[in-house]
């Protein structure tokens, strides 16, 4: 990366500052050894959902809230997110988080379990929006049950969609990496979907159904 755009790409991820409940849930992801969505991503994650004017969202990957937070920034004041993550320990982080950001606990629903054996139970055409914040290997598969639970309108998001940089370089053929970059081929083509790739965090995969 050329040094302009390395500096260009810090100062949109330094952009705006994060509230202090975000600020503290970094600090406990660091502790447990999570990575959270960068601040960039995060932004434009709750840009998203305001603009989508979200009253229901469901997430792929608690961490220890950090994501969480942003998201309920921009969705309607009585939305409710429902976020799934397989360890509890970082759902207890979040549930913290949430209540030290004082949302109230009839906005958020946190379902312990693997990503593959909840999302099946959730709704048809239900949400708003459907945020992919897992494991790259099941992503293609989680992605098709989010298409499903979205309203026409509703919005796609995937983060790590550039996967340490290694999506763009096709000499990369690790499990992980091939596996995000065949999701956004999927995406790409999908004509149900109008996508974007967003250069923010490790990439944005973005798309909105028809």
């Amino acid at each position: 990366m050329a040094a302009d755009k390395a500096q260009s790409w810090a100062y949109t991820e330094d952009f705006l500052v994060e509230a202090e409940p975000i600020q503290a849930a970094r600090g406990r992801a660091e502790e447990l050894g999570v990575t959270p969505v960068s601040p960039g991503t995060g932004a434009a994650l709750r840009m998203l959902a305001a603009a989508a004017k979200a009253h229901a969202v469901a997430e792929v990957g608690t961490g220890t809230g950090v994501s969480g937070l942003w998201l309920l920034e921009g969705m309607a004041a009585d939305g409710v997110l429902t976020t799934i993550d397989v360890e509890v320990e970082h759902q207890r982080a979040a549930k913290e988080a949430f209540a030290t950001a004082q949302v109230r606990s009839t906005r958020t629903r946190t379902i312990s379990g693997r990503a593959l054996d909840v999302l099946p139970r959730l709704a048809d055409s239900a949400y708003d929006m459907v945020v992919i914040d897992g494991d790259p290997a099941e992503a293609s598969d989680d992605a098709d049950q989010a298409i499903r639970m979205l309203r026409t309108g509703g919005i796609l998001a995937v983060t790590d969609a550039l996967w340490h940089d290694r999506v763009a370089d096709p000499a990369r053929r690790d499990e992980q990496t091939v596996a995000m970059r065949e999701l956004g081929r999927r995406i790409r083509e999908d004509e149900r979907l109008l996508p974007s790739l967003l250069p923010v965090g490790d990439g944005l995969l973005v798309a909105v159904l028809r």
